[in-house]
């Protein structure tokens, strides 16, 4: 059954939400920003824990996020994952607070090509449990999505298909994946891709977890990523949601939505 996820998304040491389309490698280029919280990360990450809303994540959005992210996971230790910037070297060190570390761009070459090394290492090294690998993709064709990196600023060599994921799912069993092509603009999620996922993962044995995000506006898109994908993969909102100063999603309703489909 298809589950609300939270998420936080830190810019500069905010709680923001971001265009994703419009974030860049340059640290002078300014983003489009949808909403800047006056909160810190810990409210969000206690407001999360003590609805009991499962699987939440804490992205850091390039540089000058630690202090925050690691202010939301101290304040929920062992509730909240964390991504942004993950690697062998420091994998281990936010494990201490996180529940799981999410990582995408450095298990890629500086020219996109995958390692797939490193996703073993990284397996080894924290436990296939412990682990969630982030396929944010941008939209290729009608039929194609590829893995984008840093920042989705630039296309991998990756395909999502039925074969990346069952040959990935050897080392995680969970996924991550932002549509950066409509996050942050509330239109809709991108329905061809939430049926490609179950497609892409209805043959894999092993139980995985699956999260979407992007573009999602109202609260019966829950019901609709349950009926694309058959309650496969979760759901979590960004811009539209009232906790990020949107006007057309309620935390509340979200969270009555998990708590009658249990």
């Amino acid at each position: 059954m298809t589950k609300f996820v939270g998420c936080i998304d830190l810019h500069n040491g905010q709680v923001k939400q971001i265009v994703g389309a419009t974030l860049t490698q340059k640290e002078s280029d300014v983003p489009v920003t949808n909403f800047v919280s006056n909160k810190p990360s810990s409210y969000f990450s206690r407001l999360y824990k003590d609805n009991n809303i499962e699987g939440c994540h804490v992205i850091k959005l390039g540089p000058n996020n630690d202090t925050a992210a690691l202010e939301a996971l101290k304040q929920s230790p062992n509730f909240l994952q964390v991504g942004g910037g993950i690697n062998d070297s420091n994998c281990l060190e936010w494990l201490q607070y996180a529940s799981k570390v999410i990582v995408t761009s450095w298990l890629f070459d500086d020219n996109g090509k995958f390692l797939m090394g490193r996703l073993q290492e990284l397996s080894s090294k924290c436990g296939a449990d412990r682990i969630v690998v982030d396929l944010s993709c941008r939209r290729t064709s009608d039929t194609k999505w590829i893995v984008a990196m840093n920042k989705w600023q630039k296309l991998t060599d990756l395909e999502l298909n039925e074969e990346t994921f069952i040959e990935l799912s050897q080392y995680t069993d969970e996924f991550l994946i932002h549509a950066a092509d409509v996050e942050g603009l509330s239109n809709g999620i991108d329905e061809a891709l939430v049926e490609k996922l179950y497609q892409w993962t209805k043959n894999i044995a092993k139980p995985l977890k699956i999260v979407y995000a992007g573009g999602a506006k109202s609260v019966t898109d829950l019901d609709l990523v349950n009926r694309l994908s058959k309650g496969k993969v979760d759901l979590t909102y960004g811009s539209s949601l009232d906790l990020f100063g949107g006007n057309l999603v309620k935390f509340d309703d979200c969270c009555a939505w998990n708590n009658s489909h249990k």
